[in-house]
């Protein structure tokens, strides 16, 4: 008999989601393009920085999901070689978000046993913003419950341009021939050599482009595309994006019959 002085106990209000998902059917590797921070900014007549401000939310939301339901990976796309071509002023004040978010956060990340580590030409960050993604990196090496992978100064076409001069000096200097290389080799010599390739990738406010990111890597992964702006995605928009995930079927370019026998 349930007890009348005690309150009903209420379930979370994405329980509905949640009942949804199939553990077995999680993505272990998943990618997102956080669009959509500087449109968010200027609907609210703010400036485009409070969008990026408003962006770290859903990171962090980002991060527990992932924590929770046990996925392994998470890559995102924090700054993009073309980004170096907006106006200075904002350029500087996000170079001080990305400074900011390493030192309010690191901590947090140490103890959720994130593994905090990059991808991109990150030598191109100002010394100052470089020396706190470099600490971060050594503090969290050793922490295995996730991967935050995040792309900084990024294009996907330099990460193969650079793939190819490794590879290129790798034939010069005797270590590779020519006839050697393959799938496998030029994988290694990606900036993700060390990951799986992800199995979905989230793209917000309403885009339907991969715009340079991990060109190599999204070969053969489901992309989603959402009109919902980055500040805004959290964390029921994922359960969403999941769930609508687990219902593809991935072929890898094979063929399943559909017809029973």
């Amino acid at each position: 008999m349930n007890d009348p002085q005690s309150p009903d106990i209420e379930p979370p209000p994405d329980s509905d989601l949640l009942s949804q998902l199939d553990p077995d059917l999680l993505p272990k590797h998943l990618a997102v393009i956080m669009d959509g921070n500087g449109r968010w900014a200027e609907l609210r007549g703010l400036p485009r920085i409070a969008g990026h401000q408003e962006g770290i939310k859903s990171v962090r939301e980002l991060i527990s999901l992932s924590l929770e339901l046990g996925i392994n990976i998470l890559t995102i796309y924090a700054f993009s070689q073309e980004n170096w071509n907006r106006p200075a002023q904002e350029i500087t004040a996000l170079m001080g978000l990305l400074e900011h978010y390493l030192s309010t956060e690191r901590s947090s990340l140490v103890e959720k046993g994130v593994r905090f580590q990059t991808i991109g030409r990150v030598t191109a960050l100002p010394a100052s913003a470089l020396q706190w993604v470099r600490t971060t990196e050594r503090e969290t090496a050793h922490l295995d419950k996730l991967i935050l992978n995040v792309a900084l100064s990024y294009g996907g076409r330099a990460e193969l341009v650079d793939a190819a001069k490794d590879l290129a000096r790798a034939v010069q200097g005797g270590r590779l021939s020519i006839d050697q290389i393959d799938e496998r080799v030029m994988q290694q010599a990606l900036y993700t050599h060390d990951l799986p390739d992800p199995d979905l990738l989230i793209r917000t406010s309403g885009e339907t482009r991969i715009s340079n990111f991990l060109l190599w890597q999204l070969a053969y992964t489901e992309l989603y595309f959402t009109p919902t702006l980055w500040p805004d995605f959290r964390r029921r928009e994922t359960l969403v994006a999941l769930i609508e995930y687990q219902r593809r079927e991935r072929r890898f370019g094979r063929v399943f019959s559909s017809v029973s026998s």
